[in-house]
Order: structure tokens, then C-alpha cells, then sequence
């Protein structure tokens, strides 16, 4: 075995991995010595989202010509002299890393001038090596120009990812700056326009509301605490506005930015039976600790930190959470101060008797039957089949909700002697269903049905549906059970296969465009993948920096506004996660996932005639009985297996 030791250049690249991940991690690195080194003011520029230069220039400091060269030394560092400053960090840079790794994989030139120099110096690093100095005009601060990045890695370049995605991600590094000091000046342009230009902020909220728009601002509540280990501040958004995706969540101690699932799962304890399940909502929380009782230096890329005391910092975050909702009335309060509260009048008894209450006539048609026509009404009914019939296409998906209250369910009879009658104390006990004779459903089920399901379904069959969630019909050997949110998953799927093959794309209009706020960093994300979202069917345009315009869904969501605007971060959510760089595959795997979206965003299920065309639908796929994911749709149980319930 020959052991040596490795060049320093090969010994910075292998570094320069863990530090050097993307183009992010370079504009997070430059920004953060710019703001240790006492800037107020920060402009980032970008090329080709950081692949061809990234340009970050400050007013701080600067640097001598001697400290220019030395900074690119690796564990060159200012911050740090002696093992007790390793427990008193206040700073974002500390282990002299981030120069010399960005040097290993790019072409560098820095530019710097003291404010007691009369001149600047230029100087030049590639491949970890010095190439030049030399004396220039330059302004006070420093000015770091990042060219051809991972330039002799070809490996490492290949995993770039598009512009659009790598510019997000640039985007997400500079808001975590911008929120940690809210007095500086910060400026982000990309190919010459301007991305944010932000002038120092008043408050923490005016910064928030100028990087993320008043809607986040006006849907937050303040939190404050402060005990003997730790003081909590910030804002935590309202219950109302928790979304299934995770943005806007952010963490900082000391003025930096961190990551904890940890301490996320106190913020999720602190919305217990407040938001539903897999929603989470917004935060941005500052803590100040003791730099002695925190670990900042347990991940290369520092963010990730350790408590001294975690356990401690969970439940005082989690009762400071906690308090805050209560007080404004969206969890359980605890007797808070009433003073000065506008006192309720209490109305007397003479006042009812001179003012009694009037109830309205009501007049209605007892003989009017809107179910005529197997179920088909001649004029528009919000209680009946409302929705346009398009072959092949999806009409209707539950939203997970009881649309007809807890217990209750939509029935239809066949005609004739076989009919159910539905007495008033049936309609009471939860049953909504037609009538047996002349008022019954006749819904003819196709024969053929037998060929793609093992049990024969019967021609003029009983439909129920139960709590908008699942289709109960008799089959031969007993009864059927179809989930509705599954079946519409299949259904949305096959469909959305079909159209990206076909080139075409079933699209609802809504009727009128609804504009909603996503954020500068999702509007990448979102241009980066909207061909492929107009394939499925959506009908999306940008009409903003961070602002969005849905004038179409696809067939079978619901176009009702505040659906489409809870639909739209779910929407970004799916989008968000690498995906292979094979097309089909990846038409595959978004096609699953919008299709599980939409199964909860498309118009509920509530008639007899909607579960009917449902099934049709449904047994039009290419599998009636699991997802594409893999869950059963649909089960049928056994008659012999209900004999025995009641035996």
C-alpha cells in the first residue's frame, strides 16, 4: 500500500463538494462574508443562473493586496484565533472553507479596496491556483466575480440542473439572508433584470412583506417569549392559511438561518386539531441563545445547528406558539385580560315582545319533480347533475368532505316492484334517496361491465353514496364498494396519459382568471415546467414577478376560486422534487401526482346519475382496480359474508 499525501488543488475540489454543491451555495457563501464583513449594502448578479458568472459585490471592509491572495488559502479566516472563539460564534463564516473551495471548481476574480487605500488590487484564482495581482481602481468593499463554475469538474456540471430550477434555488439563498437583517440594502438581477431591489426595511414585517407580498404578512400573528435559555420571537401564520406545501417556513438563531425537523414538529404540535392533516403553515422564528449553548458547526454548509438545551427551547417554543394562536382566537385561551372589551347588551323582555320576530311564508310546489328524466332536470339545478357530458372525460371527484352532513347518503331505486320506498323518518335518519313507482331512478347498468370486473354488475341496480366518499351497488355476488377519490385518481391519470400521448389536453375554463401569488422562487419553477402543465390541461400564465393568472383547469377540477388558489401550492409542491430526465418517466410520475391532487380538488360526487357516470369512467381505464400507485379502488362483499353479520 503507497500512502501520499494529495495535492492541495485535488484536496480543495474533493472539499469544494461539500461546500460547492450547486450555484446557490456559491451566491449563499459570498453574500454571507459580504454581510460579516460590515456591507450595508449587497447586489448579487447572475448569468445563466450562476453556470456562466455569478457577481457579488459589497461595501464593507475590503482587503489589503497580502489578504486578497491569503483568503483563498483554505482555514484562511478572520473569525476565528483561538479554540474559545469556536464557542462564542456570532458570524455566518468561521472554518475559512468557502473561498478556497469556490476556487477549486471556477474561475475567480476578486477586486477589493480599504477605505485608507488609495487604490484597489485585482486578484486572480483557478484551479485553487494563484494567477495574477495587480493594482486597480475599485471602490471600497470587495467585488467577487465567479466564472465557468465546475469548469474542470465535467461530472459535477452535468448535474447542474435547468436554469430555471438552479435560479429557485438562488432565489431561496437570498431570501435567507434578506430576512436575517432586514436594515440592509439588497439587490438580486438575473441576465440583467432585476429579481428583488430591496431598500433597508423599518421592521422585520416590512421586510417580509416586501420579499413575500402583504398576503403573507396579513395572514401571520406575532409570537414573543423570553426565558433564562432562550427568547423567541417572529410570526407564525394563521390556521386559515396552512397549505400541504412547506414554504415559508423558516428558522434562525443568532441571525442564522437552520433547519430542524425537530423543532418543527413543536410548531406542528402547537396546530394540533387547528390545521387538518399533512397541512402545515407558515413561520419565520428568531431565536437568541447563549453562542455558548449552541453547536454551529456540525454540517459543512451550516445549516444545521445543536442545542445545549433542546428540549427546553421545544416546549417554550410550543407554549409561546401555543399562547399566540389563543390569544388570537383561533386555539384555547386561557381567562386573558378583558379590560376595556366592548361590553354585549343585554336585550329585555319588553324589547322582544315590541320587536317579535316574523317568520316568512314560504310558498313551494308540492307536485314539482326536478328528477325527471332519468335524473336529467330541464332547467340548471345546484341540487342535480349541473355538469356538461364530454366522452372519456372525468366529471366529478369527492373532496373528502360529507357534502350531505354526517351519515347521510344519496340513494336511487329501480322502478317498479322492486323500488324502495323512503319514508320521512328514513330522510331523518340520514337517507336522501328517490321513490319507488313513477318517482324512482331507472339507472340501466351496461351488461358488459362482466368483461372487465369479475362480478357481473346487475342492468338496473341500486346506486348509493355515502358521505360523498364511496359508491355502494349491488353485483351478483353481493355488493360493490367503490372509493370515489381513488377512481377519480385513476380516471384523472389514464386521462392525462392519453392527452401528453396525443398531443392534446382537456381544458375547463373558469370564468373568470384567477390571480394568485406563488413567490419569486416558485415563478422559476413554474416556468420551468409549463409546457408540460399545459399538456395536462392547466391554462396558467404569468402575470407578475411572483404572481400567477389560472384561466384553466383541467376537465374534472373545480373551478370555484378558493379552490384553485389552495390548489396552486400543492400544484408547485408536486413540481418541486428532482425528477428523471427521461421524459415519459417523468410525464409518468408528475401525471401520478397531479392526478392524487386532483382527486381531491375536482367537484364532488353527490347524485346517483354523477356516481353512474363515475363508474362508467372508471371502467373505461386501463385498470379498475388500483391506483397507479398501487391502492385498491374498488372490493365487493360477499352476500354470504353479510348473511353472516347477521346471523
Amino acid at each position: 500500500m503507497d500512502i501520499r499525501i494529495l495535492p492541495g488543488n485535488i484536496a480543495n475540489m474533493i472539499a469544494a463538494g461539500e461546500v460547492v454543491q450547486r450555484p446557490a451555495s456559491v451566491v449563499k457563501e459570498l453574500m454571507e462574508n459580504a454581510v460579516d464583513a460590515g456591507a450595508d449594502t449587497v447586489s448579487v448578479a447572475v448569468q445563466d443562473a450562476g453556470r456562466t458568472l455569478i457577481r457579488v459585490m459589497d461595501n464593507g471592509c475590503g482587503m489589503s493586496p497580502d489578504q486578497a491572495v491569503l483568503c483563498f488559502e483554505r482555514h484562511a479566516t478572520s473569525k476565528i484565533s483561538s479554540v474559545e472563539d469556536l464557542s462564542a460564534i456570532m458570524t455566518f463564516g468561521f472554518r475559512g472553507e468557502a473561498l478556497a473551495s469556490i476556487a477549486a471548481v471556477s474561475e475567480v476574480t476578486l477586486r477589493t479596496r480599504r477605505e485608507e487605500d488609495e487604490v484597489g488590487c485585482e486578484v486572480v484564482f483557478a484551479d485553487s491556483r494563484h494567477v495574477s495581482t495587480q493594482e486597480v481602481s475599485a471602490p471600497k468593499g470587495a467585488s467577487f466575480a465567479v466564472r465557468n463554475l465546475f469548469y474542470n469538474v465535467p461530472a459535477r456540471r452535468k448535474f447542474i440542473k435547468s436554469d430555471n430550477v438552479e435560479m429557485k434555488h438562488i432565489v431561496n439563498e437570498f431570501l435567507r439572508i434578506a430576512l436575517t437583517r432586514p436594515w440592509l440594502n439588497l439587490n438580486l438581477t438575473s441576465n440583467g433584470k432585476n429579481v428583488y431591489v430591496l431598500k433597508s426595511a423599518k421592521s422585520l414585517k416590512f421586510r417580509i412583506q416586501d420579499l413575500l407580498g402583504s398576503s403573507v404578512v396579513d395572514s401571520v400573528v406575532d409570537i414573543a417569549t423570553e426565558t433564562s435559555v432562550v427568547k423567541i420571537s417572529g410570526y407564525v401564520g394563521r390556521p386559515d392559511s396552512a397549505r400541504k406545501s412547506q414554504g415559508n417556513q423558516y428558522f434562525f438563531v443568532n441571525g442564522r438561518y437552520f433547519r430542524s425537523p425537530y423543532l418543527h414538529k413543536a410548531v406542528m404540535n402547537a396546530y394540533s386539531n387547528l390545521v387538518p392533516e399533512g397541512y402545515s403553515p407558515s413561520y419565520f422564528i428568531y431565536f437568541e441563545v447563549d453562542p455558548h449553548t449552541v453547536d454551529v458547526n456540525i454540517s459543512p454548509t451550516k445549516t444545521e445547528v445543536k442545542f445545549e438545551e433542546d428540549n427546553v427551547i421545544f416546549q417554550t417554543l410550543y407554549a409561546c406558539i401555543k399562547e399566540a394562536l389563543g390569544k388570537s382566537s383561533f386555539g384555547d385561551a386561557i381567562d386573558f385580560d378583558r379590560e376595556g372589551a366592548p361590553e354585549i347588551p343585554v336585550l329585555s323582555r319588553k324589547y322582544r315582545e315590541d320587536h317579535p320576530v316574523v317568520e316568512p311564508d314560504i310558498s313551494y310546489d308540492p307536485t314539482y319533480n326536478p328528477f325527471q328524466n332519468d335524473g336529467f332536470p330541464s332547467e340548471p339545478s345546484p341540487y342535480s347533475n349541473t355538469l356538461g357530458y364530454n366522452e372519456g372525460r372525468p366529471f366529478m371527484n369527492s373532496a373528502g368532505a360529507d357534502e350531505f352532513g354526517a351519515g347521510r347518503a344519496s340513494f336511487v331505486s329501480s322502478a317498479g316492484a322492486d323500488g324502495y320506498d323512503v319514508s320521512a323518518a328514513d330522510m331523518d335518519s340520514g337517507v336522501r334517496g328517490g321513490f319507488s313507482g313513477k318517482d324512482g331512478f331507472v339507472v340501466d347498468r351496461r351488461d358488459d361491465y362482466g368483461k372487465l370486473f369479475e362480478d357481473k354488475i346487475l342492468p338496473s341496480a341500486q346506486v348509493l353514496v355515502v358521505k360523498g366518499r364511496y359508491i355502494f351497488t349491488p353485483v351478483k355476488s353481493g355488493v360493490m364498494v367503490v372509493d370515489i377519490r381513488r377512481a377519480m385518481e385513476r380516471i384523472l391519470y389514464d386521462n392525462y396519459m392519453k392527452n401528453a400521448a396525443s398531443g392534446r389536453s382537456g381544458t375547463q375554463a373558469s370564468l373568470f382568471p384567477i390571480p394568485v401569488t406563488i413567490g419569486t422562487a416558485d415563478m422559476y419553477l413554474f416556468t420551468e415546467y409549463r409546457d408540460i402543465l399545459t399538456e395536462f390541461g392547466f391554462d396558467i400564465e404569468p402575470q407578475s414577478a411572483d404572481t400567477v393568472v389560472v384561466k384553466g383547469v383541467p376537465d374534472g377540477y373545480s373551478t370555484d376560486q378558493d379552490r384553485v388558489e389552495s390548489m396552486l401550492p400543492d400544484l408547485i409542491l408536486a413540481l418541486s422534487d428532482d425528477h428523471v430526465s427521461a421524459r415519459e418517466n417523468m410525464l409518468s410520475v408528475l401525471a401520478d401526482r397531479f392526478a392524487r391532487l386532483g382527486a381531491v380538488n375536482c367537484v364532488p360526487v353527490r347524485t346517483p346519475v354523477e356516481a353512474q357516470r363515475l363508474i362508467d369512467d372508471l371502467f373505461s381505464c386501463s385498470n379498475t382496480e388500483y391506483t397507479n400507485s398501487g391502492h385498491k379502488i374498488m372490493a365487493v362483499i360477499k352476500e354470504e359474508d353479510i348473511v353472516k353479520m347477521f346471523s
